[in-house]
């Protein structure tokens, strides 16, 4: 791509500005390793909304996206929930609390308050230490391709007239970049930098949403697209007929599996929000729920990233996909049954955006990929400093040893990433299904941890290592068969496989020590089947409530989603120029926002008012 000299300017200032962050700030990461991880718990639920924002702008992700906006219309609206990408309701709502009740480090750490420290508890904690560094390493490997592929497409240098040698110089250029400005300044330099990436990232999505509406007008998008294609309900079958329009994308549909709609929509829904009541990962999104400064500012920070992230984010999508759909359809026909959506990105960026503002959307664009790329670097040393280093090997060791380790290590995971996304070439399909089997694995060992007082430390790593067995199962079969399962459909045996092995093991095996439950539920205070721990807890502190919020939270939850998926439809409403249907999804969002002042805004606490004092965090 040709680029003015302005926007080679803006991304030329854009990458130092980013590494002089870095720096600059390096001072205050550089204290102790809680500074280094969570900012010392000093960062603002806004700030970090905003940096978990930009974290979560994952260009691949938004590609997809625009993908599923183009052929399946405003129904798509829905696929997303399969990661779930309602799990930030659930966070908002009351997990981000319960965690961050905590006050631990990590994810791993917390596993330790949660089940003690016997045979079962350290099991539960190693498996979930390589569940966190296999993520990172995987996400690590996949966006240093995803870099080096995007840059050697967009910058105007060719390094090597190799295309695959020009990604790699790409790749290895701006991770490089990205390692220095995250090893300096860990936690502090990751969110104030991706602060700024998401100022950049959100003018750009503006920018192409407006120029798509200059262009698009709702006549011409009419003649292009399939009748229902604007409308968000839908029927036991989609119902979405591109012949004469675009072949490839029935063909589509149909090796997508999704129909009938209304089962895969029930699966969908369902694995969303078991996956969603297990809590976020061991990744930057639990980091960022640590690193806030107080329970309640937690869930702010996880509501926050909603308002956000949502309505620019689609902007973005919606401006590419009626700019694509209108001027792009020919040269999406000439492509046949081997339709290239990614070239819906590069097409609408060469023929739309004038200089300047083309240089601006580069660097916005690139932001989206270093700060995932920069969050997940974070993740890597935190559990490798504090839950093996330093409880294994150095646990009286001082802080400016245990910072030197992190950056060591940060350094080791990035060089491990580069060398996986360079020696293997089949990268997405192997390391995502890695990550899938874990996040499978995941599930069931996650949701009761938070709900049932008698599931220990033996019952987690048996569902874990369950979940494993089950998949790796699957994917044989698949090998042997020559067939794809769509994980949705095998979602249901899956978790129903680790749950049993998740109470047999528990069941088998001795309860967790009481004084180390009464201590996680005095702190905690979750609502679920909590019945002996209370009652052992209440004999030592009568004053002792139970959580009784658990009807308001999941009303909550229920509105929350709507709210969520109301900004989402507006966003695009307003793109292609629905006006009405516009102005009513606004009117859902206002509706459930006053709802969600009152009856969560307005409840959230800390700590409950009766937690004794010895369990309260030190001021």
């Amino acid at each position: 791509m040709q680029l003015a000299f302005i926007d080679v300017a803006v991304i030329v200032c854009y990458i130092l500005a980013t590494i002089v962050i870095g720096f600059w700030i390096s001072a205050k990461a550089s204290k102790n390793i809680r500074s280094y991880f969570l900012g010392g718990n000093k960062l603002k639920w806004y700030t970090l909304g905003l940096s978990n924002a930009s974290g979560m702008f994952d260009i691949s992700g938004t590609m997809w996206m625009v993908y599923l906006l183009f052929v399946y219309g405003l129904t798509s609206v829905y696929i997303p929930w399969l990661w779930p990408v309602f799990n930030q309701i659930f966070m908002m709502v009351f997990l981000s609390v319960w965690l961050r009740r905590s006050g631990v480090l990590t994810g791993a750490e917390w596993i330790t308050f949660r089940f003690g420290d016997g045979l079962g508890a350290r099991l539960s904690h190693l498996i979930v230490v390589l569940f966190a560094l296999v993520n990172v390493v995987g996400f690590l490997a996949y966006g240093f391709i995803g870099i080096g592929k995007f840059a050697s497409v967009f910058l105007p240098w060719e390094l090597s007239p190799d295309p695959t040698t020009n990604d790699i110089y790409y790749g290895l250029i701006i991770t490089a970049l990205t390692t220095v400005y995250v090893v300096k300044g860990g936690m502090f330099s990751v969110v104030f930098t991706e602060v700024l990436q998401f100022f950049i990232m959100t003018f750009a999505c503006v920018a192409v949403g407006i120029i798509a509406m200059q262009q698009v007008s709702p006549d011409m998008l009419a003649a292009v697209v399939p009748d229902n294609w604007a409308s968000i309900g839908f029927g036991w079958n989609l119902d979405m007929d591109w012949s004469g329009i675009l072949q490839s994308a029935n063909e589509k549909i149909v090796a997508d599996g999704y129909e009938p709609f209304t089962i895969f929509f029930m699966l969908m829904l369902t694995s969303g929000i078991l996956k969603s009541l297990m809590g976020p990962p061991p990744n930057y999104d639990m980091q960022r729920v640590l690193s806030a400064r107080s329970p309640t500012e937690a869930a702010k920070m996880s509501g926050f990233v909603n308002v956000v992230l949502l309505f620019p984010r689609y902007m973005l999508i919606a401006g590419l996909t009626i700019l694509a759909l209108v001027y792009f359809m020919d040269d999406l026909r000439a492509m046949g049954p081997d339709v290239d959506f990614e070239q819906i990105l590069p097409f609408a960026m060469r023929e739309f955006v004038p200089p300047g503002l083309l240089g601006l959307l580069i660097a916005g664009l690139l932001a989206a990929f270093m700060s995932t790329f920069a969050a997940t670097t974070n993740a890597a040393p935190a559990y490798v400093v504090n839950d093996i280093y330093k409880r294994y090997f150095k646990p009286e060791g001082d802080d400016k040893n245990y910072v030197i380790a992190s950056y060591i290590v940060s350094v080791l995971f990035v060089v491990l990433g580069v060398l996986i996304g360079l020696f293997v070439p089949s990268l997405n399909s192997i390391i995502m299904w890695i990550v899938s089997a874990f996040y499978g694995a995941y599930t069931a060992s996650n949701v009761l941890k938070w709900f049932w007082w008698r599931f220990n430390g033996v019952g987690y790593f048996c569902g874990m290592a369950a979940g494993v067995v089950i998949l790796l199962i699957i994917q044989v079969l698949q090998w042997m068969l020559d067939v794809t399962f769509m994980q949705v459909y095998a979602f249901p045996f899956i978790f129903g496989g680790c749950l049993i092995a998740c109470v047999i093991g528990s069941l088998l095996s001795k309860p967790d020590d009481m004084e180390v439950l009464k201590a996680f539920y005095i702190k905690v205070r979750p609502w679920g089947f909590w019945g002996p721990v209370y009652e052992a807890a209440k004999q030592e502190h009568p004053e002792l409530e139970r959580n009784r919020h658990c009807a308001r939270d999941w009303g909550n939850i229920a509105v929350g989603i709507v709210w969520q998926t109301s900004m989402t439809a507006s966003a695009i409403f307003m793109v292609i120029q629905h006006w009405q249907e516009f102005v009513i999804s606004l009117l859902v969002v206002a509706a459930s926002s006053m709802y969600l002042w009152k009856f969560w805004w307005c409840t959230l606490e800390d700590h409950p008012k009766d937690t004794p004092a010895q369990y309260l965090p030190r001021a």
